[in-house]
């Protein structure tokens, strides 16, 4: 690397919520910083397990903007944690800071992985995720709905359990049933299916159900949404998907 390091931004995945669930070395980093970063929800949930820190917040939407902050931060000789929700690499800011960070050769950045959605709800559910799986957000907000369609309808063919993330908000009402509809092309309509929702929250709750009963479920953007494969069962009111071990 050329040219000598001011400082380090840590791009921090916090996990699912509660401070139990975020790793050792993510806890590390934000009470050995001078600053923390993030979107206003996530500062939150954060905020009273790291008094005396400085915190600085952007709404969301304002991606490149508290991206850009972070490095002015760091760039005042501080110590930044910029944070993210689940993983900072998965849907995370992670990316983002490395597409800016050419214009900021002197700051180093280091990303700390977090447990995010897709093995937190998981745990929750059971085993669902045990075989191959495909992980698709319904967001269009930064993804064309043809390429999801398209996603959606490859991963189903394959026979992948698929994971969804923002399966729905007020201006997506009906694309969990779109995508439901999607699927069913290949997938059988008593496919076994869960949700949880506010996972690793207060008021975190799970249900698992068929194929054809998701595409009547209502959901929110605190919910992830697992669709099982062909093998995919129910175990003690779990999901499990078999990896195929041999047992008597």
């Amino acid at each position: 690397m050329e040219g000598s390091i001011l400082s380090t931004i840590f791009v921090v995945g916090i996990g699912p919520g509660a401070y139990e669930k975020m790793t050792i070395e993510a806890a590390d980093a934000l009470r050995n910083c001078d600053v923390i970063i993030g979107y206003t929800v996530y500062v939150d949930l954060v905020k009273e397990h790291f008094a005396g820190k400085e915190f600085l917040t952007t709404p969301m939407r304002k991606e490149v903007e508290r991206c850009r902050l972070a490095f002015e931060t760091a760039a005042e000789g501080k110590q930044v944690a910029m944070i993210c929700s689940g993983d900072a690499g998965v849907y995370g800011m992670a990316g983002l800071m490395y597409e800016l960070s050419e214009e900021w050769p002197d700051i180093e950045i280091k990303v700390i992985p977090g447990v995010t959605a897709a093995t937190g709800g998981a745990a929750v559910l059971g085993a669902p995720l045990i075989h191959d799986f495909a992980l698709i957000s319904l967001s269009d907000l930064l993804t064309p709905w043809e390429k999801i369609e398209k996603r959606l309808l490859l991963a189903s063919e394959a026979d992948f359990v698929i994971c969804l993330y923002n399966p729905g908000s007020h201006k997506r009402a009906d694309y969990l049933e779109k995508a439901c509809d999607l699927m069913l092309r290949y997938k059988a309509p008593e496919t076994v299916c869960g949700i949880v929702s506010q996972i690793g929250r207060d008021g975190e709750t799970s249900r698992t159900m068929t194929l054809a009963e998701l595409r009547n479920t209502k959901v929110d953007m605190f919910t992830t949404v697992f669709i099982g494969n062909s093998q995919t069962k129910e175990i003690r009111d779990h999901m499990v998907t078999p990896r195929g071990y041999r047992y008597e």
